[in-house]
């Protein structure tokens, strides 16, 4: 689950990571208001969405005065902001952060994330921070400086010494950067960050380190824990259908293609997104409905397929085990009675049921098509899908 940088700023205060003075508005009058509670002027005035890339796009503003300030916010308060993070569609801006500028002397990036290849939490960290972070990685690796930490025994003097040193900081900014790390681990590990990034964390005229941007995103499947984290999701920022799949204990994203998959497993949808692409198509979305779906969640996950209108075609793909075939075969039926479906629809059952499923499927009356094996439903569907046909 994504966070807003005020937000995120705001878990930095929390846990002692130095940011700028600042809060969020929603109106140019309340961003007034929050310019003249800080500590002095120029302002910077920022789109509160979640995408990175703001600043190219429009969406990161500077102010001299408490007027321009409200000039700024009235700009981007309402616009569509478009980076390469939203897509061409862009993302309306709902709310701002108004805070202090600040003098700029050096840019770095630090990040923490999981390292599942190890097992471990890793640090990476960079000269070359700010919004061509990417490009910089991508042609002067050596930039980048990282640690992989055992979460057993937890962030070592060691590894934040490894770290500061291989940034090459002055003294003074050298400790600062180790209790600044200590303090950003801490806060990963207790909020279930999957991620935690500063891009860029700057370094000061007066060698203050001081996180200019804040990115943490939290592990979904840990939420249940982090009540007060949840209650900061913002539904506005997520996709539609992703919203509704979510509220609906569904696991979907959507994709940019235009075969809608239904399958019971993260593996098995990885494997029927293969082939679909092998076949010569794209899937339209991942959506595992999980291994005890009932007839209402696969229906309701027939619902959020039909409802985005670039699905020309739909496969459903169930391995029956909990989620038994005749059980999924009966909630297919029952979407597709209460649905007006207008596009092919294969469907391929194996395992517990299989048999049962099929029965009902072929006795609904309706127009599905029932595949012998995962190849041919991905086979059949593209070629529906190609042909533009539902016969």
């Amino acid at each position: 689950m994504k966070i807003h940088e005020y937000q995120a700023k705001e878990l930095f205060r929390k846990y002692g990571v130095p940011v700028p003075a600042g809060g969020m508005a929603t109106t140019p009058a309340e961003a007034v208001r929050r310019a003249r509670k800080l500590p002095g002027l120029p302002a910077v005035v920022k789109a509160q969405v979640h995408a990175g890339g703001r600043g190219k796009g429009g969406g990161v503003r500077h102010a001299a005065t408490v007027a321009e300030v409200e000039k700024r916010a009235a700009e981007i308060l309402g616009m569509t902001l478009i980076t390469p993070q939203t897509g061409p569609a862009g993302r309306i801006v709902r709310k701002i952060l108004v805070e202090q500028n600040q003098a700029i002397d050096r840019e770095l990036y630090l990040a923490i994330l999981p390292d599942r290849a190890s097992a471990r939490i890793m640090i990476m960290a960079s000269t070359a921070g700010g919004m061509d972070i990417e490009k910089q990685a991508a042609t002067d690796p050596d930039k980048i400086v990282s640690v992989t930490v055992d979460p057993r025994p937890g962030l070592q003097p060691s590894d934040c010494r490894e770290m500061a040193n291989g940034l090459g900081l002055p003294p003074v900014v050298n400790e600062q950067f180790i209790s600044l790390l200590e303090r950003l681990y801490l806060l990963f590990v207790e909020c279930d960050c999957g991620l935690v990034e500063i891009n860029p964390l700057v370094v000061t005229g007066n060698e203050t380190l001081i996180a200019l941007d804040a990115k943490v995103e939290i592990d979904d499947n840990a939420l249940f824990r982090q009540p007060a984290l949840a209650a900061l999701r913002d539904p506005a920022q997520e996709d539609p259908l992703e919203a509704a799949a979510a509220a609906a204990n569904l696991n979907y994203i959507k994709l940019d293609g235009n075969v809608g998959i239904m399958v019971n497993g993260a593996g098995l949808a990885m494997a029927t997104m293969d082939l679909i692409k092998n076949v010569g198509a794209e899937p339209a979305n991942f959506l595992d409905v999980g291994g005890g779906a009932s007839a209402e969640m696969v229906e309701k996950g027939l619902q959020i397929i039909l409802a985005d209108p670039n699905v020309k075609g739909i496969l459903i793909n169930i391995f029956g085990g909990i989620l038994r075939c005749d059980v999924l075969a009966a909630g297919v039926v029952e979407a597709a009675r209460k649905n007006e479906i207008t596009v092919p629809m294969v469907v391929r059952l194996a395992g517990t049921n299989a048999t049962e499923g099929k029965k009902i499927l072929a006795d609904s009356g309706l127009n599905l098509i029932i595949a012998t094996d995962l190849s041919d439903a991905a086979r059949k569907i593209v070629k529906k899908v190609k042909n533009g046909s539902n016969a």
